[in-house]
């Protein structure tokens, strides 16, 4: 497994009121399959593609009511100190850090436009086994009706740095680590055409090898087509709903179009 740098998404899960539907439906339209069970964590599920850890389903805790939704980790070194960054940068968290038997340490935070995401500091269980390939965690992005609130908030919290996309259409910035050289997150501007009462979040994207065909397979198994799918220079990409309300998005980095965006720093 690879160590990752703070700031770098690092794992993804989700919470299921029906388990068995999502290891269904995301074995269908993803490929994965499934390990068992840790039910001294809350019945935490790995998901697998050729093997390789990718991301984890769990079932909601008794009691609770909470919309089904893919949850984003960022690594930090130390989750204590990053959940008092969250706080310092005008954030909440949710989860106060907490030891996870030898795997690590996560916390739950909301930046303060609203779009929830976790922190983990590693032990045994650095994060993903493969990332960027089909069947794997490829890009994510905060989507957000307050960008000046989110784009603070992030370099306050995790050693980002940040460009911009030069687009009068789009309203788009880009988080890297290092010399801007490896972009790690997007953030995106909401606009008119997101429900008005929709908050912001997270969303998370997985590769495919065939873009339309997992639109077709998610919708089959009960899933919504919400935008696409459509061409860009980053790749082929639809945006979902699955049945249970989780939002995220498949992409095909494989076919793009058109000419990369230019970026500016800040």
């Amino acid at each position: 497994m690879t160590e990752f740098p703070e700031g770098a998404p690092c794992w993804v899960d989700a919470m299921f009121t029906d388990l068995e539907g999502a290891k269904q439906f995301y074995g269908d339209v993803l490929g994965w399959t499934f390990g068992e069970s840790a039910s001294e964590y809350g019945n935490y599920t790995q998901a697998y593609s050729d093997g390789k850890a990718v991301a984890a389903v769990v079932p909601p805790m008794p009691g609770s009511d909470e919309q089904s939704a893919w949850c984003l980790y960022l690594a930090s070194p130390d989750a204590a100190a990053t959940a008092e960054k969250v706080r310092a940068a005008g954030g909440e968290i949710l989860v106060e850090p907490m030891r996870v038997g030898d795997f690590g340490s996560m916390a739950l935070a909301k930046e303060p436009t609203g779009a929830v995401f976790g922190v983990w500091q590693s032990g045994e269980h650095k994060g993903f086994d493969k990332q960027g390939e089909p069947g794997a965690y490829a890009w994510a992005e905060f989507f957000t009706r307050d960008p000046a609130g989110t784009d603070a908030f992030l370099p306050k919290v995790f050693p980002y740095g940040t460009q911009t996309m030069v687009d009068d259409q789009i309203d788009f910035k880009v988080f890297s680590i290092g010399d801007k050289t490896r972009p790690v997150l997007g953030r995106m501007k909401m606009g008119e055409d997101f429900p008005p009462d929709m908050a912001s979040y997270v969303n998370v994207y997985f590769a495919v090898t065939d873009c339309d065909g997992a639109v077709k397979k998610a919708v089959d198994h009960g899933g919504k087509l919400q935008f696409g799918p459509m061409d860009t220079p980053f790749g082929r990409f639809a945006a979902l709903t699955d049945p249970q309300g989780a939002n995220f998005s498949v992409i095909d980095t494989a076919r793009t179009e058109g000419e990369m965006p230019k970026l500016t720093d800040g």
